[in-house]
């Protein structure tokens, strides 16, 4: 078909209008006009190529969406493993960790954020925490330990009563917050974790002596396999490494108390 048969004017972008063609005339007894044999070849092409396309469409498989969960990479260490929190609490800790380095490094995170919580300022609530983390061996001379620390005077000192609880119109702040973890030994059923924190301290209230603060430390525990969790026997705590504090200006101390009380924790896994 030539130019001027398919557009109306000879040139595409003419008149825009097309030509219409009517059949022309036949004689019923006139032989039959051979097919041009060219044809029937691109009418066959035409078709197979159009089955071949609807049988693409039908047998095509639907790619799985690609996923997110990546190791974590020497450039990019403190990427999330894609191994799930666990399930199981004891006394309001996090329990059921794997036997391995990166269930020991979820451990030591929750465990660090269990001891440094306030309810390690209530003798019953710092029992009992004490009881879930720590291992049967060492658990006394852990429970004496820290009754030591949060004495009575301290407290006092604090501006808690010996319960631990703020004074009235004010809220206690302690929270610890992991911010990345590192096993620096693993063998023969022991594991010793270091979890780099920040924390929160002090108490909110006009007439508060002691505005919370924020502040940077590394715990240490060292940590036993007792056959179905890993548990405590040993802990430590030193300062740092503290990263040059930013322009962000200071919430107010009600800011402060209702972010405490509004904003929930979480069960950490490395």
């Amino acid at each position: 078909m030539s130019t001027d048969d398919q557009y109306g004017g000879g040139e595409v972008g003419g008149t825009g209008q097309t030509r219409t063609r009517f059949p022309e005339p036949s004689d019923p007894y006139a032989p039959p006009r051979r097919t041009s044999r060219g044809l029937i070849t691109v009418v066959g092409v035409v078709v197979l190529l159009i089955a071949a396309i609807a049988f693409a469409n039908q047998s095509r498989t639907p790619e799985a969406p690609p996923t997110a969960d990546k190791p974590p990479t020497a450039t990019n260490p403190t990427a999330a493993t894609g191994i799930a929190p666990v399930d199981g609490k004891s006394s309001g800790v996090p329990s059921g960790f794997p036997q391995d380095q990166q269930g020991a490094q979820s451990a030591a995170s929750n465990y660090a954020v269990a001891l440094g919580s306030d309810g390690m300022f209530n003798p019953a609530r710092r029992r009992a925490i004490v009881n879930a983390v720590a291992d049967t061996g060492t658990r006394a001379t852990l429970q004496s330990g820290f009754d030591a620390d949060y004495s009575p005077g301290l407290l006092a000192q604090i501006g808690l009563t010996k319960d631990g609880l703020a004074p009235t119109g004010s809220t206690f702040v302690s929270r610890t917050v992991p911010a990345g973890t590192k096993v620096t030994a693993f063998a023969n059923g022991t594991a010793s974790v270091e979890v780099w924190c920040i924390g929160m301290f002090g108490l909110t209230g006009e007439k508060s002596t002691r505005p919370v603060t924020s502040g940077w430390f590394t715990i240490s525990l060292k940590l036993t396999w007792n056959g179905s969790d890993w548990k405590v026997l040993e802990t430590a705590q030193r300062d740092g490494p503290t990263p040059v504090t930013g322009d962000d200006p200071v919430s107010t101390s009600d800011e402060i108390g209702r972010a405490v009380t509004e904003f929930g924790g979480f069960t950490y896994a490395r």
